[in-house]
């Protein structure tokens, strides 16, 4: 291996972690947020994220059984739900555009939406 060839190599990293450094701060950047809760692929609420609403819980009754998810600051989560795992109630906060929250034995799901996300848009962890 040529000395060149090290040049080579230690650019190639660099740019690498460059790149994925630039888009990686470009995922989550978003000045407007708000919340997605669909149940069996039908939106039911959008809520904004707004100081009123720090601390509040809503109930999320359906055919398919019971959440209640809690908004924070910038950030939201289910508290409480019947299904019999509770993987929803286990998963925590999320606060970042593209994260989900999902129930599956209640078809339900929450996520954040960003500005500039469309629901047709490819995002930036599966591009």
């Amino acid at each position: 291996m040529t000395k060149w060839d090290k040049y080579l190599i230690f650019f190639i990293i660099l740019s690498s972690i460059i790149g994925f450094s630039i888009v990686r701060s470009d995922i989550g950047k978003s000045d407007y947020k708000y919340i997605k809760i669909a149940v069996d692929g039908k939106v039911i609420k959008k809520i904004t994220f707004d100081k009123n609403m720090i601390g509040k819980t809503i109930d999320i009754r359906t055919q398919y059984g019971y959440n209640k998810i809690e908004i924070g600051d910038g950030k939201v989560r289910v508290i409480d739900a019947d299904c019999p795992d509770k993987l929803d109630v286990k998963q925590g906060w999320i606060s970042k555009p593209g994260e989900i929250i999902v129930c599956l034995p209640h078809k339900l799901t929450i996520e954040i939406v960003g500005e500039n996300e469309a629901d047709d848009e490819i995002d930036g962890i599966s591009y």
